[in-house]
């Protein structure tokens, strides 16, 4: 694995070891989906949070190189057909609609229109108005998973600002509060992985890393994108710097989350700790929660960032993860390097350019 004493130009070389990987990684696991979420040749969500990590890294750099292979992934997936509408097919369309914006393409934006209403105005409702966690191979009738923020509920968010459509962002507000409502553990501040309004229950009440994680990235991400009323701004950061206290207390020694973060016999897991170092290095930096987190992105940078291998690939992450009924189920869910994986770890390190930004300026 890469040495774990990271300066800038140690950040950078892996930046773009883990973009080299992140389309060519090995299958080196038997799937159980019905197109592969390890290959970056599929319209899904965990391609999608890939996709949006490289937009996130051109804003950066604005390496010409990068919008290139995204045009050109958008345009191929187009002309072989899209999938149905569901929450995670939604996830690519966040990039697509800032690719409108930086290439003036009216096919990409037309899309996004067509997609944002699907999702606005026909997704399948729980009680209270949630959006139902529809997936390609499962209608999950009832549940509420803190994936679709990330999935989904970005993406309305980012059109109603696009679009100037208020009704939008209102939606996206809603979406963000019935999910928070239901689905935060009131003893620690955390998320469980789901609710079910059909059972009236939080299925094996997992406080599951990675469904945390795309909560936090996303929640950091969100208030780059709308304006919110004042109200709603102060609840949504209480909830995150909450959510960051207990994660303090959790992290282990080496800087790296358990899969279930109140079980320190579950194994470690990557892909929700790099998420986590993003979403705290991130809310650090904007000042929405205190300087004396900043400590804990940086042991969760240090630990992930060793994890990452010559050749680029994030290890420890582990694969897509269904629902579970059991905590054991957890458990047991196979790792391998993954799309997302290697997205939440881009994000993380892009992120901590910044802290030698900081660095640098402070020596001026």
């Amino acid at each position: 694995m890469i040495a774990k004493n990271l300066g800038k130009s140690e950040v950078e070389v892996l930046i773009g070891k883990v973009i080299d990987k992140m389309n060519s990684l090995d299958i080196s696991i038997q799937e159980d989906t019905p197109a592969s979420i390890i290959s970056m040749d599929v319209w899904d969500w965990s391609q999608g949070v890939g996709l949006f990590s490289l937009y996130r890294y051109f804003r950066e750099t604005r390496d010409e190189a990068v919008l290139a292979y995204l045009t050109s992934w958008f345009d191929q997936r187009i002309r072989e057909g899209l999938p149905s509408k569901n929450v995670n097919t939604m996830c690519p369309l966040l990039t697509l609609s800032y690719l409108y914006e930086e290439t003036g393409n009216a096919d990409y934006l037309h899309l996004c229109e067509e997609w944002v209403s699907y999702a606005v105005y026909e997704m399948p409702r729980t009680p209270e108005f949630g959006i139902t966690h529809v997936v390609v191979d499962n209608d999950n009738t009832g549940e509420l998973w803190p994936d679709t923020l990330y999935m989904t509920v970005l993406f309305i968010a980012r059109m109603g600002v696009l679009l100037d459509r208020d009704d939008y962002v209102q939606e996206s507000i809603r979406q963000m509060l019935v999910h928070i409502k239901y689905l935060t553990d009131l003893e620690s501040g955390l998320l469980y992985h789901g609710w079910t309004f059909m059972g009236g229950h939080h299925f094996a009440r997992a406080l599951w890393g990675r469904g945390n994680a795309w909560h936090m990235a996303g929640l950091v991400d969100y208030l780059d994108i709308v304006k919110l009323p004042i109200g709603v701004e102060m609840f949504l950061l209480s909830s995150l710097e909450r959510q960051i206290q207990q994660l303090a207390l959790l992290q282990s020694k080496n800087g790296l989350w358990h899969t279930l973060l109140d079980d320190p016999t579950s194994y470690e897991e990557t892909s929700a700790s790099a998420g986590f170092a993003y979403g705290i290095l991130k809310a650090v930096r904007k000042g929405y929660v205190s300087e004396e987190f900043v400590e804990t992105g940086k042991r969760a940078l240090q630990a992930v960032s060793g994890q990452i291998d010559e050749s680029g690939a994030l290890h420890g992450v582990s694969y897509g993860t269904r629902m579970g009924r059991t905590l054991a189920f957890y458990k047991q869910i196979p790792q391998c390097p993954m799309p997302y994986g290697q997205s939440l770890a881009l994000l993380m390190l892009v992120e901590s350019l910044h802290l030698f930004k900081k660095t640098e300026k402070t020596a001026q």
